[in-house]
């Protein structure tokens, strides 16, 4: 067992590593920073990723899903082999979704998130040829899971005033907990999929991975706040590539897409909220290549924005709307504030520079 220090892990998979595939490493790196989880494994002939979670139990679900959805699609990393605690699997690539998208515009960019969606349903698909169904937990299925995220809409009151007497959370319980029989990710946040060489999108990091009705998977790529798409195109995006053979009809998958969206958004913006509480604002760039919490006011506006479109889409939800709203205009005009206080900054640096020159 290694001790709990990123050096000590680091020794203890270039150990585990050299064993299992009988080859010297020519060094070690980590994507994430050194607190993550997992790490790149630079062989001469190839990379590999290892991952050694906190939680075996972990680990092992993740290489068990892997194995399973991998024989029928290649839309997810190959489990190599799993050696105690740690999980060796392909390496799908350095160039992260969420990085690579925001270098786009255009065509380019709509294809792109064309391909993270369709990949999504191609490994629900794949799933239901397999026993995951049966063998994976049901994810939020208690009634203290549904309090804390539907009660979490409290954290709109102070843009928007008290939530509204119309607002029923015994409605959107209902229309919340429904059969759960679709296999999904569960964390599809753009950071955990990559582009390879061979220009395929693949997701990782399946942990987490488990039973529920299936749309959270879009909600969760959706309602990421740093992923740049307008929620309306990614609604055309998600029916282009809509599967028929995943279990419900399109007008009722979206409905509760739509629903669960609106709670799932409101989960992120209190994250960013409290980590901004927390540690002040951040950079893009830093969120981004760290696949941070977005902790950025405009990140902040665009995932209220992403709230308020979908709680606009039906009844239950469309009294939440002005909250978003009202919260989306309170961190643009913070965004707006910033860069002009960054842009004076710049502007006196400029002058201190020419005055020394």
């Amino acid at each position: 067992m290694p001790r709990d220090t990123a050096e000590s892990r680091v020794d203890y998979i270039a150990r585990s590593a050299e064993d299992f595939f009988g080859q010297e490493l020519d060094d070690i790196s980590a994507p994430g920073g050194e607190s993550r989880s997992s790490f790149r494994l630079h062989f001469p002939d190839r990379t590999v990723i290892a991952t050694l979670r906190p939680n075996f139990r972990r680990t092992h679900l993740e290489g068990y899903v892997l194995g399973q959805l991998s024989e029928h699609c290649d839309d997810v990393p190959r489990a190599l082999g799993v050696v105690e605690e740690i999980l060796f699997q392909e390496d799908v690539g350095g160039r992260r979704l969420n990085v690579a998208i925001a270098e786009v515009e255009g065509i380019e960019q709509h294809e792109m998130a064309h391909a993270a969606v369709s990949s999504i349903f191609r490994f629900q698909s794949a799933a239901r040829k397999t026993d995951l169904a049966e063998m994976l937990p049901h994810l939020g299925d208690n009634a203290e899971w549904y309090e804390n995220f539907i009660g979490a809409v409290d954290a709109l009151e102070p843009y928007g005033g008290g939530i509204p007497d119309s607002f029923d959370p015994y409605a959107v319980l209902d229309a919340l907990d429904v059969p759960k029989t679709q296999f999904i990710k569960w964390d599809c946040r753009s950071g955990n999929a990559a582009l390879g060489d061979d220009g395929r999108l693949r997701w990782f990091d399946f942990e987490y991975s488990g039973i529920r009705h299936g749309a959270e998977d879009f909600a969760w790529l959706i309602g990421d706040e740093a992923w740049p798409m307008d929620p309306s195109d990614m609604v055309d995006i998600v029916i282009d590539a809509f599967d028929p053979e995943c279990g419900h009809t399109m007008d009722a998958y979206f409905e509760y897409l739509s629903h669960y969206t609106v709670f799932h958004c409101i989960q992120r913006f209190k994250l960013i909220v409290k980590e901004a509480e927390k540690r002040g604002w951040q950079k893009k760039e830093k969120v981004r290549k760290y696949d941070d919490a977005g902790i950025h006011p405009d990140f902040a506006a665009h995932i209220c924005k992403v709230g308020g479109y979908f709680a606009a889409q039906y009844p239950l939800t469309s009294c939440l709307r002005d909250h978003f709203e009202a919260a989306e205009k309170n961190f643009r005009t913070l965004s707006e504030r910033d860069a002009r206080r960054e842009d004076k900054r710049m502007k006196k640096l400029k002058r201190r520079r020419v005055l020394r020159a």
